[in-house]
């Protein structure tokens, strides 16, 4: 019988050693992603300078469209003058010009979107990073993420710690040395 005791007290000694905090002794939160991401300055000017480089490559693109446009409106008016094998010379020439056209369009949607979805990773994984940072310095075991790719149904309004993140890496990004803001609006210029 003492044995028994001895066995049973031994096995709830070894259980209760090897249990889990319970979830009331974590510390959590969670940052709406997409909110924070809206107010991150850095992706604020990442954004911009994607828009403006899309719209300056979108001009450039436009005055060959409305030449090609005028050059198919003189066709149509000098068709009929200048007979058909002309026509259809011409005629292939301004089609081959118009699915060149295309081509460059998709090109160039093609390079804003890769160029921007590499800096947007950077941005993302270093911004991971400094919430992952943030975590450890506050003493979070578990910092959530919603918004978009919500990985949270409910969390108190208390948890959400969105404005002191967004404080935090808008604080770094202004901390950033100058040079390198400048080297980055040159290689953008480029």
């Amino acid at each position: 019988m003492k044995k028994i005791v001895l066995l049973v007290t031994i096995a709830l000694t070894i259980i209760s050693c090897n249990e889990t905090p319970k979830a009331k002794d974590f510390k959590t939160a969670y940052v709406d992603t997409g909110k924070m991401m809206e107010e991150y300055t850095e992706a604020k000017e990442l954004d911009e300078k994607y828009k403006t480089k899309g719209e300056v490559m979108g001009r450039e693109l436009e005055v060959a469209a409305k030449n090609l446009k005028s050059e198919m409106e003189g066709f149509q008016r000098n068709a009929m003058a200048k007979g058909q094998a002309w026509a259809q010379q011409k005629g292939a020439e301004l089609q081959q010009r118009e699915q060149q056209l295309q081509y460059a369009q998709q090109g160039m949607l093609q390079q804003l979107q890769q160029e921007s979805g590499k800096e947007m990773d950077t941005l993302v994984k270093s911004v991971k990073q400094l919430i992952k940072d943030y975590g450890k310095e506050k003493g979070y075991d578990y910092i959530y993420g919603t918004g978009d790719a919500a990985t949270v149904l409910y969390a108190k309004d208390s948890y959400d710690i969105t404005k002191d993140v967004v404080k935090m890496i808008n604080d770094k990004y202004a901390a950033k040395p100058k040079t390198d803001k400048k080297e980055e609006k040159a290689t953008e210029k480029k």
